[in-house]
């Protein structure tokens, strides 16, 4: 079983800044992939930055310049850095993390609970 397990998110005055944490754990056999997702109310879930197992990131046109996404893959561990807040960017940000947890079955998608971000104008 793969359990991932956010942290970091809260209240924060436009302009400020938060720093998302996913850790992964149980049953790992490889990541191919994490990430960080949100879902601000009565919108669809939207990527907001993936980091593949090569490195590569891949950001939301709307986060660019402002977020940072890091990867720790010695600590199964993602991370986001959220400067100069927006109002907009107020959401439940949810890790996602793609991953095998089997020898016998290829890689799953994961999802964290959901962590609320609210910035505030």
């Amino acid at each position: 079983q793969v359990q991932l397990a956010e942290s970091g998110g809260g209240l924060v005055q436009a302009g400020g800044s938060l720093r998302l944490s996913c850790v992964a754990s149980g049953r790992i056999l490889s990541i191919n992939s994490m990430g960080w997702y949100r879902q601000a109310p009565g919108k669809p879930r939207e990527l907001v930055a993936v980091i593949t197992s090569d490195g590569t990131i891949n950001y939301a046109d709307s986060v660019k310049g402002r977020f940072t996404g890091s990867r720790d893959s010695a600590k199964n561990t993602v991370y986001l850095q959220m400067n100069s807040l927006k109002p907009e960017d107020t959401a439940v940000y949810y890790c996602n993390a793609r991953i095998r947890d089997s020898w016998y079955s290829g890689s799953a998608d994961y999802w964290g609970q959901g962590t609320k971000v609210t910035v505030s104008s």
